[in-house]
């Protein structure tokens, strides 16, 4: 019996940590909130690819990848799937984040647990996941995402 794919999209949330600070980016959508660096992953992209190009183009910050904190997949009815991976990474050097807005986003910037009450974020999940990491949430190594083969 033959079966019908299931259109699925893959997104990354990346949550950046720099010592006691965590990447936030100034979004141009959804009315202009603070959220963690994020996007879909693109047709032939790998989920690390996209995890490095949505943290530059959102943030202008080159990262490191250290691990996976969750994984998440959403049935979203009528319409097919959704699958979230949530990835921990540092700054791979100095850069500061973006300031200058362009299509990707308003701006980022480098925020500490006290100061997540300070910036309008997108959703109490934002707040959540930070606390979690700076808690020491368990972060899976990254060869738990790999291919087949």
């Amino acid at each position: 019996m033959s079966r019908e794919p299931i259109p699925t999209w893959f997104f990354v949330l990346v949550v950046v940590r720099s010592a006691d600070r965590f990447l936030l980016v100034q979004e141009r959508k959804h009315g202009q909130l603070w959220y963690l660096p994020a996007g879909r992953v693109e047709p032939g992209e790998r989920i690390f690819e996209a995890a490095h190009r949505e943290t530059m183009e959102e943030a202008g910050i080159p990262i490191e990848l250290t691990g996976v904190l969750k994984v998440q997949h959403t049935i979203v009815p009528a319409v097919g799937a959704r699958v979230r991976v949530i990835l921990t990474a540092r700054p791979r050097d100095a850069t500061p984040p973006k300031s200058v807005a362009d299509e990707e986003s308003l701006q980022a910037a480098w925020v500490s647990l006290e100061g997540l009450g300070q910036v309008r974020l997108r959703g109490q999940e934002v707040k959540e996941i930070i606390e979690a990491v700076a808690s020491g949430a368990v972060v899976y190594p990254l060869s738990l995402l790999g291919e087949e083969g």
